[in-house]
């Protein structure tokens, strides 16, 4: 049986600031830091033997896997580019703002879950949904995994069998684990 204890990374200095990482990166802010250290507590807390620890390589998520690695005994990070985070290709690293300033109308009609996918170069909706399936048709064991929101909500949503409209509007908390097993998900509340 597989079981999946998936967690988005602690708040960084961009997502405080409004600005859309996708695949560059900032540091953990001293609350990301602190948000990090109860998911990796919680997580031990549980008492599960950790089969596998996997994080998205950015270094957003390998700041966080490795104060929750730190919180107690846990399997040897690996790190998987599937569940990197969903680039808006020459929007990444911008804000609402800027993206409107250069690109006038482009988000005209958009909701705030689906603008990610109008960027002119960034990575489709289906592109992202098949990592995610792919990645979870890979997956075996009792699994911590360390992600980002969108692809986290995409992750979810493809677990779950639920449409993109339904996927993208789930919540993108940074200080909840999500326990994915026998086709259910709970959340897990670390605060």
């Amino acid at each position: 049986m597989t079981e999946i204890y998936l967690i988005r990374h602690g708040k960084t200095e961009w997502n405080a600031a409004g600005r859309f990482q996708g695949k560059l990166d900032s540091p953990l802010t001293g609350t990301g830091v602190e948000q990090a250290k109860l998911c990796g507590e919680r997580l031990s807390a549980l008492g599960i033997r950790f089969d596998t620890l996997i994080a998205s390589p950015l270094g957003r998520t390998r700041q966080t896997v490795s104060i929750v690695a730190n919180c107690g005994r846990f399997p040897d990070t690996q790190y998987d580019d599937r569940l990197a985070e969903v680039s808006v290709g020459s929007w990444d690293g911008l804000t609402h703002i800027d993206i409107d300033a250069r690109w006038p109308g482009r988000l005209d009609g958009s909701t705030s879950f689906d603008w990610f996918f109008r960027s002119p170069d960034g990575e489709s909706y289906e592109a992202a949904f098949e990592r995610a399936k792919e990645w979870l048709g890979d997956t075996e064991g009792c699994v911590v995994a360390v992600s980002h929101g969108l692809i986290g909500r995409i992750l979810r949503g493809a677990y779950l069998g639920l449409p993109k409209s339904e996927a993208l509007c789930l919540p993108v908390p940074q200080d909840v684990v999500w326990r994915l097993a026998k086709g259910r998900m709970e959340a897990i509340s670390v605060a």
